[in-house]
């Protein structure tokens, strides 16, 4: 039998996992990218010797990128060298600084020296979130394609865990009575877009795995992941095509048979796989079969973010990650929900990567990767008329809660992403975080891994099964790559270190 032809829109780390892997199952592989280098939102900016992610700055659940590698025939050793950051992050209050960490004995001594009497509800939230973890991680390794999908032994173990009313909130408030402690432990909800008072109590599982199995960085950059998995790819027969947009999928009815490059050219396969951005594919990729940009904004989408990355000439001996929270947290969260201004109060995220990673700065300098939550393009577009007087109180922000009083003398490299950026490069509506994580928009309820109502068309990244952030893109992609090779009858098996760790 002649091999299966797989057409990969999009060298996003969903993409690329699947496509890493079908190239190890014998499929002949060609992923199609639009920008010049590989990683979409986990690509490399460089600006003059500076390095910068784009996006993701550290790696959390680190054994499904092992195990991704592993369907691949490969090691994660073998291609990257990856540290363990501890302190993970400093959480930067108006009145204290919290230095988080995944040693339980740190981490409880930190709690009792800032908060003390919680550190019952930590040992408290460990112990139950170990059980929670064991009953739901196994859904979000399958495929939500219907509504019968829902009556799996593991969904019904793992549903009063997923079907609650709660919010991250409200579940930490089982376990701490502090309001700056919760927040501490809320704060991730921020990785999905999302406000901790209205995100799904399920999602505390990510805070859960911070504290247990830790933050990773990669030496270099996490785009160093990207690079490596494109790498693999080529050398199992694969192809990557740079600097190479699609127009639109080809179609034979509903079946997706190739795509059409803007070039002209066509391509044609056995199957299409989607790692572009959900709501600009929907819109702008499907040919006739496309939806409007009205019917695709009453979807709930992410947050966005205002993004700035600096290089300094100077190394600080600042955190390596920190945030510095709002003064009203709670109403910079609300603003942002809901979608209708600019906070001035705002929350702001900063790596000084060069503090543990020699090779993504000039000896003795530093880039500083600074993000800044905030509204999506809904309301507010005309960024460009305000983004310098926004980028200078970002940095008063910075210069007052830290330690960088001189910061604006020794800048030297700058670079400026707001909302409209993020549109421009083919986000929608610049939501960063893709697809809201609100109920009506999870498992099977959120965009098939294999797409509804059409054939040989998959999905993976932050828009489809389970959701966005950079261990769940993972996951999409094997959940594709796997659809296919059952489609195709190929053995897949599924590398399981997690379980003997969870």
């Amino acid at each position: 039998m002649s091999k299966k032809k797989v057409l990969v829109i999009g060298a996003g780390p969903g993409g690329l996992s699947s496509a890493m892997i079908l190239a190890e199952k014998g499929f002949e592989v060609e992923v199609y990218e639009r920008s010049h280098s590989v990683g979409g939102r986990n690509a490399e900016i460089q600006l003059g010797d500076f390095s910068f992610d784009t996006g993701p700055t550290f790696l959390h659940q680190k054994f499904t990128l092992d195990e991704m590698f592993a369907e691949a025939g490969e090691k994660v050793e073998d291609h990257l060298e990856l540290m363990k950051v501890d302190p993970m992050v400093s959480l930067n209050f108006s009145d204290r600084s919290i230095q988080t960490s995944s040693d339980p004995e740190k981490m409880k001594a930190e709690i009792q020296k800032h908060f003390p009497g919680n550190e019952e509800g930590f040992e408290r939230f460990m112990k139950d979130h170990q059980k929670k973890l064991e009953k739901t991680f196994p859904c979000l390794e399958k495929p939500y394609q219907r509504i019968g999908d829902f009556l799996n032994l593991n969904l019904i173990k793992a549903a009063p865990y997923v079907f609650t009313k709660n919010s991250v909130y409200d579940e930490l408030g089982k376990y701490f009575d502090d309001e700056l402690l919760k927040l501490a432990f809320t704060f991730q909800a921020k990785y999905l877009g999302m406000s901790p008072w209205k995100c799904p109590a399920l999602f505390t599982i990510v805070s859960y795995l911070e504290y247990k199995f830790g933050l990773y960085h990669v030496k270099g950059g996490l785009n160093k992941i990207s690079q490596a998995m494109a790498q693999i790819i080529e050398a199992k027969g694969g192809t990557v095509w740079l600097n190479n947009p699609i127009q639109e999928i080809l179609w034979k009815g509903k079946k997706a048979i190739g795509v059409k490059l803007e070039s002209g050219e066509e391509r044609i396969a056995d199957d299409v796989i989607i790692n572009a951005d959900y709501g600009y594919a929907r819109t702008h990729l499907f040919g006739k079969h496309n939806l409007s940009d009205q019917k695709m904004r009453k979807k709930k989408f992410s947050c966005s973010t205002f993004m700035l990355y600096l290089g300094i000439d100077t190394l600080y001996e600042e955190p390596f990650h920190q945030i510095i929270f709002a003064d009203d947290y709670k109403a910079d969260v609300e603003n942002i929900v809901g979608e209708a201004s600019v906070s001035d109060d705002m929350s702001v995220y900063v790596r000084n990567s060069s503090i543990l990673d020699a090779e993504v700065a000039p000896a003795g300098q530093s880039g500083l990767y600074i993000l800044v939550p905030t509204i999506n393009t809904r309301n507010v577009t005309d960024w460009e008329s305000f983004q310098d007087s926004y980028k200078e109180k970002v940095i008063d922000r910075i210069i007052a809660r830290t330690g960088m009083k001189d910061l604006r003398d020794h800048i030297v490299e700058e670079k400026v992403f707001t909302p409209s950026t993020w549109e421009k490069e083919h986000v929608f509506m610049g939501a960063t975080f893709n697809l809201a994580h609100s109920m009506n928009q999870l498992l099977c309820f959120r965009p098939h891994n294999q797409m509804a109502g059409f054939k040989n068309l998959y999905l993976t990244g932050g828009g489809t099964h389970p959701g966005s952030g950079l261990p769940t893109i993972f996951q999409s992609g094997r959940i594709a790559a796997d659809l296919i090779c059952k489609k195709h009858k190929v053995p897949y098996v599924w590398a399981d270190y997690h379980k003997d760790i969870l």
